[in-house]
């Protein structure tokens, strides 16, 4: 008739874990059902993240200690006691287990009682009862104020308080037990004819219970006295049943009366499984299939008065009828002063903040722990987290790593200043370079201009404006078309540059070593070598970029990781070797091209520009040796700017130093721009 113990303990750890008490003590009765206690709730506790900080045992109610034991146990559960981490106890024990845990808080620490009692709570179990402090009067139970007890589920039947107050002692003349209750609660007596005797006062019947304090007697239904009066009637309801039924039924009809000392209680267990009915507090009673009755408990708070009568109040309920539903009224959970009228806290280490995780520490158990801040990347929202997670690829942690941003989409935009400034530079070298191949073509008959190969001069002039438009392409955000485009015509524009300047020089040397007597060069003199060479080069070049997007083709991408906050979009080149490759091709023709210019260096001035060329790919090597290393230590649009800028350089490198020194003559010194001149410079 009382309901499953197992639905307490999940009681004990849900209010445990609604509170946020994780550090507690577990003071239990020294026997086997202590053992079976702890056996069942430990587990639960564990599960829940709660740990016991230390679990004591108290004497069952039959066992006399010595005092040698007492001061002994006593001593046992003072240390623990006074850590101020633990403030919840959770008792389990019987009626007389409090009295015990009093007594041995009296030894424990006489001198020191209320310290002792300060800042510490009380959880106990349903087959504690605290009506017994009441006899004690001479004990101060303070100790105990603001204790938290489950009890059998009570409900009040219909008239029942009507019922309490009006009970005399005149209705139960002749019943010893009453008799003897009346005179210790009202502390009279009443009188005896037999043995005539003076009384201090004298028991008049009329005295109402309701004076009584609540140590002394409870005007509420107690969960046992429920547990009694539904019991009366499960048993009616099933007789009913039983005689009702068809042999049992046929027999009442064919006698008139009946034979009770026929019936056997076995013969009740199959109707009492079934049995189903509302009693008159207007709630169903019924068994389950265990033929355990289908009740939950109450959760009371304890009020206790300086004259040790107490008062109990119900702040929740917890109903295995309901799924395990727990219920608790807060506005009925108020804390003492000794709590500073807050929720006391019940903790091994404080709690994590949000924006960390917990760290174990080492030989301790897992409510002990240490708050480290979440590690780069990872966050965490709630407080007490065994670890930070990631947040999702288009997001990034906040400052205090407590939640996660969505991540801005970055290119390299021709909105911002840095695309502005990269922009209006290739326009306007752009523009420069169209205006020099314009001046060279308006003076293509002027010795300086035949004098170097007019061909070659403007193939490099028309590779050179096409590098500097070239750059355009890795402005604004990557496409598809753009992404294949834009590094394969970057390594053939500049192949063509490049094989224009090494034409150039080549042609010169081929026509100094034609001038000598009996030279097999001669035959190379003229548009072919430069032809060739322009040809061959651009076409190994170009073919490296046709097996590069024939195998794997550079795509649109986003780069999640490289910048915080950010999502890049950027182009994939699908393989990082063969962007490489085209590189290290470009930098093998610098290479030779600046070898050839070197060696040619020497050659008459007025016909030569091997000294230009030289200083020139000086410069273009300069600039593309230093791009490597600074491109790989760039990430996100930086890198595409890196490149923009090399571009830029390599370019303006071979137009300035190539170039300038012709316009300057050809628009500045025109007197010197005559055949006479460059035959008395070349002797």
């Amino acid at each position: 008739m009382v309901p499953n113990e197992s639905h307490q303990y999940m009681g004990i750890t849900w209010l445990l874990q609604h509170f946020g008490w994780t550090w507690i003590g577990l003071l239990v009765m020294d026997d086997d059902s202590g053992d079976h206690f702890l056996h069942a709730l430990e587990p639960l506790l564990s599960r829940k993240g709660i740990c016991s900080a230390f679990i004591q045992r108290i004497p069952s109610q039959g066992r006399l200690l010595t005092i040698n034991e007492m001061s002994s146990m006593s001593s046992n559960i003072y240390l623990p006691f006074m850590d101020k981490k633990v403030r919840t106890f959770v008792v389990y024990g019987e009626t007389l287990t409090i009295i015990w845990l009093n007594m041995l808080m009296i030894l424990a620490g006489s001198d020191d009682q209320e310290n002792i009692s300060v800042g510490k709570l009380w959880i106990t179990t349903a087959q504690i009862d605290f009506t017994v402090m009441g006899l004690i009067t001479s004990w101060d139970s303070k100790i105990f104020q603001g204790t938290i007890s489950f009890e059998v589920h009570s409900n009040e039947p219909l008239g029942f308080q009507a019922f309490l107050q009006n009970i005399k002692f005149s209705w139960a003349q002749g019943y010893g037990f009453l008799k003897d209750f009346w005179e210790q609660a009202f502390h009279c007596s009443f009188p005896n004819p037999k043995m005539p005797a003076k009384v201090d006062k004298a028991c008049t019947g009329e005295e109402k219970l309701k004076d009584l304090p609540g140590s002394v007697f409870e005007m509420r239904m107690t969960g046992q006295s429920y547990s009694i009066f539904n019991a009366v009637y499960a048993v009616a309801h099933a007789l009913h049943a039983m005689y009702a039924s068809g042999p049992n039924r046929r027999a009442m009809l064919s006698s008139k009366h009946l034979q009770l000392q026929d019936l056997h209680p076995w013969q009740l267990h199959q109707f009492l499984q079934g049995i189903s009915f509302n009693n008159s507090a207007g709630e169903n009673v019924h068994f389950n299939d265990k033929m355990e009755i289908v009740a939950g408990f109450d959760i009371m708070k304890m009020v206790i008065f300086p004259n040790n009568s107490f008062l109990k109040v119900k702040v929740g309920r917890m109903d295995p009828s309901e799924g395990d539903e727990f219920v608790l009224n807060e506005d009925k959970v108020s804390w003492q002063r000794r709590f500073n009228q807050v929720l006391p806290f019940s903790l091994c280490s404080n709690s994590c903040h949000v924006g960390y995780q917990k760290k174990k520490k080492e030989g301790e158990k897992f409510c002990c722990y240490d708050c480290d801040p979440c590690p780069e990347g990872k966050i965490s929202y709630q407080k007490d987290v065994d670890y930070c997670f990631q947040c999702p690829e288009d997001q990034y942690p906040s400052k205090n790593r407590d939640q996660c941003i969505s991540k801005t989409i970055s290119f390299l935009t021709y909105e911002e200043p840095l695309g502005i400034s990269l922009a209006s530079v290739t326009i306007s070298f752009s523009f420069i370079t169209a205006m020099v191949l314009g001046t060279f073509i308006k003076h293509k008959d002027t010795p300086l201009v035949k004098a170097n190969n007019r061909d070659l001069t403007y193939s490099l002039l028309i590779s050179l404006l096409l590098c500097f438009l070239s750059s355009l392409l890795f402005l604004g955000q990557p496409g598809k078309v753009t992404c294949l485009l834009r590094q394969p015509t970057f390594g053939i524009i500049f192949s063509l540059a490049v094989s224009s300047v090494l034409a150039k020089t080549m042609t010169v040397v081929v026509a100094f070593m034609a001038t000598k007597p009996g030279s097999n060069m001669r035959k190379w003199v003229g548009k072919s070598l430069a032809n060739s060479v322009i040809v061959s080069c651009s076409l190994i070049q170009a073919g490296i970029c046709a097996v590069w997007l024939a195998t794997t083709p550079p795509f649109p991408d986003c780069d999640m990781q490289s910048q915080i906050g950010e999502i890049v979009e950027e182009c994939n080149e699908g393989s990082v070797i063969m962007f490489y490759f085209v590189l290290g091709y470009l930098g093998l023709q610098s290479l030779i091209s600046i070898t050839v210019a070197f060696l040619a260096r020497k050659l008459p001035d007025s016909f030569n520009e091997a000294k230009f060329i030289t200083f020139s790919m000086l410069m273009f090597c300069s600039v593309w040796l230093c791009f490597v290393p600074t491109y790989l230590s760039t990430k996100g649009k930086y890198m595409v700017a890196v490149e923009i800028f090399s571009i830029l350089a390599s370019s303006a490198g071979l137009l300035v130093c190539i170039f300038s020194p012709k316009c300057y003559i050809i628009l500045l010194r025109p007197e010197l721009n005559i055949r006479e001149h460059l035959i008395r410079r070349t002797n």
